[in-house]
C-alpha cells in the first residue's frame, strides 16, 4: 500500500489516515505540543503570614454547609491550582500540607456567579499571595482536569457516575505558569512542599486520587527547564 495512506499493522489494517496538507498540520504544532516553562525551586522565596481560618470546624460540618448551600445556590463550583517547579530537571508540584499526612492543591470554592479564572487568581492571592505590597503574577495556562462529587461526602471522580443526574460539586484543575521568580507568603497553619512527580505517581494512598493522577494529567505538556525553550 502507498505509504501516504498510513501505517500498516500485520500487513492489513491501516492505523491512521493520510495528512493531505502537511504544511497546515505542522503549523498547529505550537497548539498541539504545548510548552510550559519550569524554573528551579531555589528561584522562589517563601515567607509566612497569619493563619488562614478554615470555614468549617470538621468534615461533617463542611458537608452540612455544602448541603445547606446546595438548596440555595445549587452545585458548588471550586477550582484548584497546579503549580509546577523543578529540582534537578525533574518536575515538582507545590502542595499545601496540613498536619503530618494531609495534602491538597491551592484553591477553594468560587463565589456564586464568579468567573473561574478570576476566582482562581483570587484564591491564590488569599492563600499564597505576598503581603509586602508586591503582587504575584498568576498566569492560568490550561484547564487540566475536572472532578465531580456526586454526593455530600468525600469521594470525587474524574467523571459523573452514570446514575448521578445532579452532582453536588464540580472542581476544575488549572495549570498555572509561574513567573521566573516570586515570593510566596504561606499561612502559618499550612506548609508548602514540593512533591516530585515520581513520588505522586500511582500513590493515591498518600496523596489521594486527584494529586496522584497529576503526573499523567500534565504529561501531555513539554516542560522546558529554567525557562529555556
Amino acid at each position: 500500500m502507498d505509504g501516504t495512506y498510513g501505517w500498516i499493522k500485520n500487513g492489513s489494517t491501516a492505523l491512521c489516515s493520510s495528512v493531505p496538507d502537511q504544511k497546515a498540520y505542522f503549523s498547529k504544532r505550537d497548539t498541539v505540543h504545548r510548552a510550559i516553562k519550569l524554573y528551579p525551586l531555589t528561584n522562589y522565596t517563601f515567607g509566612t503570614k497569619d493563619a488562614q481560618a478554615e470555614r468549617d470546624g470538621s468534615v461533617s460540618a463542611r458537608f452540612k454547609r455544602m448541603r445547606d448551600e446546595y438548596e440555595q445556590y445549587g452545585m458548588r463550583r471550586s477550582v484548584e491550582a497546579v503549580l509546577v517547579v523543578h529540582e534537578n530537571s525533574h518536575p515538582h508540584v507545590l502542595l499545601l500540607q496540613i498536619g503530618s499526612t494531609f495534602f491538597k492543591l491551592p484553591g477553594g470554592e468560587l463565589n456564586p456567579g464568579e468567573d473561574e479564572v478570576d476566582g482562581m487568581k483570587r484564591l491564590l492571592d488569599e492563600t499564597l499571595g505576598r503581603t509586602d505590597g508586591g503582587k504575584n503574577e498568576w498566569t492560568i495556562e490550561d484547564e487540566v482536569g475536572n472532578w465531580w462529587r456526586p454526593n455530600f461526602d468525600p469521594p470525587r471522580y474524574p467523571y459523573i457516575p452514570p446514575h448521578i443526574t445532579k452532582p453536588k460539586e464540580h472542581c476544575k484543575l488549572f495549570l498555572v505558569q509561574l513567573p521566573e521568580k516570586t515570593l510566596f507568603a504561606v499561612p502559618k497553619n499550612f506548609k508548602l512542599v514540593a512533591a516530585p512527580l515520581f513520588e505522586l505517581y500511582d500513590n493515591a494512598n498518600a496523596y489521594g486520587p486527584v494529586i496522584a493522577g497529576l503526573p499523567m494529567v500534565i504529561s501531555r505538556f513539554n516542560f522546558y527547564y529554567n525557562g529555556v525553550v
